[in-house]
């Protein structure tokens, strides 16, 4: 033996024993779920919804499935919702299930794989099975999204709702009924048969347009008729934030005609803006084809001036009637709710909406043009800072609803999070300022949308799409190698934001030592003291960091999100104390800080003073963005 091997077998040795141990063989996973198939279910789903104990968020559900058959029957709770992007259902909630058919319980069987799956066997000569559970709302922001208040409520069927397994959702026809608290109105997109007395018994509908059909419902109730068929529904825990002027109504019929006019076509036989106003009920923004979910605070109306961060929502979710429900990328269509939807295409289905909302807010007066112009500072700013951008492409933040699902990131500004909201808006932004610049004004990103989403008036049936289909309506609106231009946008990691649609447009990102308007009520709605371009931070109103720039000075002093300030050189710390420091350039600052139970002193380098993100004309004659953002007449 050559004895230069000998210290090699000695090496592997421990490795060579640990193969004699026993080594099992992989069990194959079986699929007991059947594939969804284009065909109609014989019969229709009943299903009763008693959603009166508001209090305690307990809502009670009773389901009739009608069966043609004997054998295995499987049954499917909602997993990947539209408009989550990822497999979000909230099944934990789901209890109580109890099976039954001709008077007898029927037993049940979670799948071991699917655990959205039941596997149970229907009788000989049963004709319907019952289903009886209840779904347990979250009633603290720790469990979920709080949907429940004492004065209203926000149903999302898929919820509450089974469905046999093997059948396209669109072929499974569903008669629908909610029972609420007495005297309570209901809003909904939903067609009313008729009710008796709380209780609202909704025309029979297929599953994908009731899950695709929430329903808001309160004792305090205000619809407005913004135009022919479309509705704004607002709910409020206390009546007296129904009070809008005719001025702030006149603005979302603004946003109603704005957008007709813009993509030339309306994909919805009616529409309704679910709107709630509460500080109880969480917030929400979530898309329908002929509804949007939308919760802000209080102080929508009744605060208007001070509140334009909220007003760009019902925009977004809007837009998404055109972009995202009727036309919708093609590896984000699924057959039912147990495939798994592919994200690939979300810088158009959210990055064009993302851009649509805010240009639709300025034209329609919702925005102004400075909260407008505040509002793309904001973005522009925190893209162009982020580091995360020079390791991971925008594409792969396409992947991030399903791999993190929304939960907080100790390090977002390096890990990115969900940036092709933002930064799919600045890339359309850079389109639309190439296309005006190529065709001397006489084209934009609105013929686009015209061209892309504006076809087949009145259709709302879902037209899908590839990305080819979008490079190819951007080449019949001006000739250009938009492939090579989205892709290098899309796959290549770069240090800084796509900031050209800004400067073609006639602006330039700067950076003062006051706030904007925009950034002033974005700091005010989400109770924070932000610091991100002054040293690297987020603050709560507690004084515990929220939020840390990846080798910002706050990074490099150590401070990490969950940190809390304690003291400033000294003195009890005080925000305001810190920002008049950091204005005067004084470094370092001194802080007392404590993470746990430890207590640390530690010393922040920075002398940039406070700095605000805005964007400023570089020239005196108005620019592409200013006509982008103009209503059009």
């Amino acid at each position: 033996m050559n004895k230069r091997t000998l210290p090699l077998l000695a090496a592997l040795w421990p490795w060579l024993a640990q193969a004699e141990n026993t080594a099992p063989e992989a069990e194959p996973i079986v699929d007991a779920i059947p594939a969804a198939r284009d065909i109609a279910w014989p019969g229709v789903l009943a299903l009763a919804v008693d959603a009166s104990d508001v209090t305690r968020g307990i809502f009670q559900v009773h389901e009739t499935i009608p069966v043609s058959t004997a054998g295995p029957l499987t049954l499917l709770y909602p997993k990947w919702l539209p408009g989550n992007h990822c497999p979000s259902g909230p099944i934990t909630a789901l209890a109580g299930i109890q099976f039954s058919a001709g008077g007898h319980t029927l037993a049940w069987q979670r799948d071991p794989v699917d655990v959205f799956a039941f596997h149970l066997d229907v009788p000989r000569g049963v004709k319907a099975v019952e289903a009886r559970f209840q779904w347990l709302a979250p009633t603290e922001i720790t469990q979920g999204r709080v949907v429940t208040t004492p004065y209203m409520l926000n149903l999302e069927w898929n919820t509450v709702v089974l469905y046999p397994a093997g059948y396209y959702v669109r072929r499974l026809p569903v008669a629908a009924t909610l029972t609420l608290p007495p005297h309570w109105q209901a809003a909904s997109a939903l067609e009313i048969a008729g009710q008796t007395g709380a209780t609202v018994h909704y025309q029979p509908t297929s599953l994908d347009t009731l899950v695709d059909s929430p329903v808001f419902a309160g004792a305090n109730v205000r619809v407005v008729t913004l135009a022919p068929g479309v509705h704004l529904d607002v709910v409020a825990d206390d009546p007296a934030q129904l009070a809008a002027t005719e001025e702030e109504i006149q603005r979302h019929r603004n946003l109603v005609s704005q957008a007709v006019k813009l993509f030339g076509a309306q994909h919805y036989d009616h529409y309704d803006f679910l709107l709630a106003l509460s500080d109880r009920q969480s917030g929400v923004g979530l898309e329908h084809h002929r509804s949007s979910e939308n919760g802000v605070p209080e102080g929508y109306f009744t605060e208007w001036t001070n509140s334009p961060a909220r007003r760009d929502l019902l925009p977004h979710e809007y837009t998404h009637s055109w972009n995202g429900k009727f036309r919708r990328p093609a590896d984000l269509w699924t057959p039912d709710y147990a495939t798994p939807m592919q994200d690939s295409l979300l810088w158009v289905y959210e990055g064009q909406t993302q851009f649509w909302g805010l240009v639709l807010a300025a034209r329609s007066g919702l925005l102004t043009k400075e909260e407008a112009l505040g509002a793309l500072a904001n973005i522009a700013a925190h893209l162009d800072t982020d580091p995360g951008r020079s390791w991971r492409p925008l594409a792969d933040t396409t992947e991030d609803p399903i791999m993190a699902q929304r939960r907080p990131k100790g390090w977002r500004s390096w890990q990115r999070a969900e940036d092709y909201y933002n930064e799919g808006a600045l890339i359309w932004l850079d389109a639309d300022s190439l296309i005006r610049e190529r065709s001397h004004g006489a084209r934009s990103l609105d013929d686009f949308a015209r061209a892309f989403f504006g076809v087949n008036n009145g259709d709302w049936g879902e037209l899908t799409y590839h990305f080819d289909d979008v490079v190819k309506t951007l080449n019949a609106v001006q000739t250009n190698d938009w492939a090579a231009f989205l892709r290098a946008r899309l796959d290549q990691v770069s240090t800084h934001a796509p900031l050209d649609g800004f400067t073609r447009g006639g602006y330039q990102l700067v950076y003062k030592d006051t706030p904007t308007a925009w950034f002033k009520a974005s700091e005010k709605a989400r109770k924070i003291t932000d610091l991100t371009y002054s040293g690297g931070l987020v603050l709560d109103k507690e004084g515990a960091v929220s939020e840390v720039l990846w080798d910002g000075p706050a990074f490099n002093a150590g401070l990490t999100v969950g940190t809390k300030l304690i003291a400033l050189n000294g003195r009890t710390f005080d925000a305001e104390q810190l920002k008049a420091a950091l204005k005067a350039r004084k470094s370092p600052l001194n802080l007392l800080v404590k993470t746990g139970d430890l207590f640390r002193s530690v010393d922040l380098n920075y002398t940039g003073g406070l700095r605000y993100p805005r964007l400023e004309p570089t020239s005196d004659r108005p620019g592409s963005l200013e006509a982008l953002l103009a209503p059009k007449s």
